[in-house]
């Protein structure tokens, strides 16, 4: 193998293929980066963690084909500290001779066959959207998705393709994350789970732009192709919540609030809440106004926030994080609050009546003694 690259084409590469490596593993291949050139100028980058698989493709000049695997870390390092100018590569019996200007490195590679190839998807269903689009779906509900393993499946986010566009949906147990957008391109009515760690890293890949972003249901995996970039993760199986009866919307209360200014109010009642002092956020509901309070073993905090509407003197408990989550997530100057009663969820939702977003989260019991 040989060929030479501009090291910002290369190193954009390394640093997107290598969120797919795997840190520790039984396959030593899986710790390294898959390097493969080939007659047409393309140059592949794969990681690989069994679970997600990245592959970066960029343009160099190769003059012999070929492939072998580099220790993920050691190789970005050393693109990373070479001259911006053009690297050189050579490579014989796994040996591979790396120089840019005055400097040279030569490393020891891994078997290209002792990389595990990625999964093949079969396209069943397929959607297109923008990059920022996608990217913002994913950024307003991967904070709900769940940690814990004995329910696998609620570590992932749920797609579902219907009438209505797409639908993303994220549930934990304490709150719930949905995020609807229409979508021009799509064949039919689908929904999958795709794991939460792999859509973090198609945030990260995805730009701010309005360039597509395919998305590939197959029988078992799902391809995102971003550009020059493809992500491939496995789905998750099993049964979703019934998202749709468990978010209540006959709720009797209904009062608006500006979302920085309920959020700032919250931030500062919770400077006295820790890991170690949890309290939950005691919240009333009165005229015109939020009341907050906490107490902890260091102290008590309070504060007060504006809002339209009547709260009907309504009392209940939260999770300061969960709300707080929630409310840096919602996209708009004011949200509406809806509220039924102590003990059942208090629903988000955009105050200019759109449908885009909603988020749901559960209250916290109250000690009478608080």
């Amino acid at each position: 193998m040989k060929f030479s690259c501009e090291k910002a084409l290369l190193q954009n590469a390394i640093l997107t293929a290598s969120r797919a490596v795997s840190s520790k593993s039984t396959i030593p291949a899986l710790e390294g980066l898959l390097l493969e050139a080939e007659e047409t100028g393309n140059v592949f980058l794969t990681g690989y963690n069994q679970e997600t698989g990245i592959r970066s493709c960029f343009q160099g000049e190769v003059t012999e084909t070929g492939s072998m695997v580099l220790p993920a870390r050691l190789f970005s390092e050393i693109v990373r500290k070479m001259p911006d100018d053009v690297l050189l590569f050579q490579e014989e019996n796994l040996k591979v001779h790396i120089s840019c200007g005055m400097s040279e490195f030569d490393l020891m590679g891994i078997d290209p066959e002792d990389f595990p190839e990625l999964p093949s998807v079969e396209y069943q269903n397929s959607i297109t959207l923008p990059q920022q689009t996608l990217r913002s779906m994913i950024s307003q509900t991967i904070f709900a998705v769940s940690d814990d393993e004995s329910r696998p499946i609620h570590t992932g986010s749920l797609f579902v393709v219907d009438e209505e566009g797409l639908t993303m949906v994220a549930v934990d147990g304490f709150r719930l994350a949905l995020r609807k957008e229409p979508i021009l391109e799509k064949n039919g009515n689908f929904e999958f789970v795709v794991p939460g760690a792999s859509l973090s890293e198609v945030e990260k890949i995805c730009r701010e732009t309005d360039d597509p972003v395919d998305v590939h249901q197959g029988a078992r995996h799902v391809l995102f192709k971003m550009g020059d970039t493809i992500l491939i993760a496995r789905r998750l199986e099993g049964e979703f919540l019934a998202w749709r009866q468990a978010i209540p919307r006959n709720n009797p209360i209904k009062v608006t609030v500006e979302t920085k200014q309920l959020l700032s109010c919250i931030e500062r009642v919770s400077l006295i809440v820790s890991e170690k002092l949890k309290s939950p956020l005691r919240c009333v509901m009165g005229e015109g106004e939020i009341h907050i309070t906490t107490r902890t073993a260091i102290g008590n905090a309070q504060d007060r926030c504006p809002m339209e509407g009547s709260g009907n003197g309504l009392e209940i408990g939260f999770n300061n994080r969960y709300m707080m989550e929630a409310l840096k997530a919602a996209s708009r100057e004011k949200v509406t609050l809806e509220l039924s009663s102590p003990i059942t969820p208090c629903i988000i939702v955009p105050a200019d009546g759109e449908d885009n977003f909603l988020f749901m989260v559960l209250p916290v019991r109250l000690k009478a003694d608080l």
